[in-house]
């Protein structure tokens, strides 16, 4: 069973006062959308246990991530999710669909639910993030009307962003992009 703190954290989270806000916000545009959208309760409380604890693990030490995960080769960034869903798997946590948005929530996955592309959508698109904020707050509010087609425009926008600023487009995000065609 999974020991959670007040804030609904579990015990073992790592985030800072920043990070926390930046969780709240996601948390909080998943609740909005879910109700918005009618989602059945099961899967709204996926989606808001995917808010809460997508990030439990992003300020942990890095040795520590890779302790948990056995990766030693991916770039650090990309640690925290998988150690957050192994831990809570660990911990009894046996909703795959959840555990899969947790695990791929920085790069994405072809074979999500709504529960990873919501999540995947509210991480990108909560209103604390500076950049193309009146884009990005047009596209939040559209969710609950065209879940799909902001997704589709929240993967696009991602993957430009990467190949613009020559970063490394991983296999997961291109399986992802070539998903929606």
């Amino acid at each position: 069973m999974i020991q959670l703190q007040a804030s609904g954290l579990p015990t073992w989270a790592q985030v800072t006062e920043r990070r926390l806000a930046h969780i709240q916000r996601v948390t909080s545009l998943l609740r909005a959308w879910g109700a918005a959208m009618r989602v059945p309760p099961e899967e709204a409380n996926a989606w808001i246990d995917a808010g809460t604890w997508h990030d439990a693990l992003r300020d942990a030490p890095i040795a520590e991530l890779r302790e948990i995960t056995g990766d030693r080769k991916s770039p650090d960034g990309l640690l925290h999710g998988p150690a957050v869903a192994i831990k809570l798997e660990a911990e009894g946590e046996r909703r795959k669909n959840l555990l899969d948005a947790i695990r791929y929530h920085t790069v994405g996955h072809a074979h999500w639910d709504r529960t990873g592309r919501a999540l995947y959508m509210a991480d990108y698109l909560e209103l604390g993030r500076k950049f193309l904020a009146e884009d990005r707050g047009f596209l939040a509010s559209q969710v609950p009307h065209n879940f799909d087609g902001v997704f589709r425009q929240v993967v696009r926008f991602r993957l430009e962003w990467s190949v613009r600023e020559g970063n490394h487009i991983f296999p997961e995000t291109v399986e992802l992009w070539n998903s929606l065609r």
